[in-house]
């Protein structure tokens, strides 16, 4: 990223009257909270703080009451072992994480973005697991 004055980063800050602009007071608290040391409304820390969280808010709306029960799933062992990986990444349980990839693929679409299968892509090496969707028909459990 540039964070040189002028450079694209520069370009995204808050400017005077816009919405998003941090009062000068609270600047001093957001550097200590950052731990980013004192900070001026020209600084390159606010400004590239300010691009990172740019578009990252998530539209949430009412939660949906469900029934949830019990299950006894079997799996394969790196699969699982990855899944469980996932789910403590995006800190949340392993049902929720299921859930979500299913719902997911039930639509047709992806669970996870670009960065997360990049992370899952790791998480498959480290644990060893080189099956793949061609193989899902084949597998058979060891006796």
């Amino acid at each position: 990223m540039d964070a040189r004055p002028g450079g694209p980063v520069a370009k995204t800050s808050a400017q005077p009257g816009r919405a998003g602009e941090i009062p000068k007071d609270d600047l001093s608290a957001v550097g200590a909270a950052l731990n980013l040391g004192p900070l001026t409304r020209h600084s390159s820390a606010v400004r590239v703080r300010l691009l990172m969280y740019h578009g990252t808010l998530v539209h949430m709306t009412a939660p949906l009451e469900v029934e949830r029960i019990q299950t006894g799933v079997r799996m394969e062992k790196r699969l699982l072992k990855v899944l469980k990986a996932v789910a403590e990444l995006k800190d949340m349980t392993l049902g929720d994480l299921l859930e979500g990839i299913v719902l997911h693929a039930f639509e047709g679409k992806s669970a996870f973005s670009p960065q997360t299968l990049k992370e899952i892509e790791q998480f498959r090496s480290i644990y060893g697991l080189t099956l793949h969707a061609s193989d899902s028909h084949r597998l058979k459990e060891r006796k």
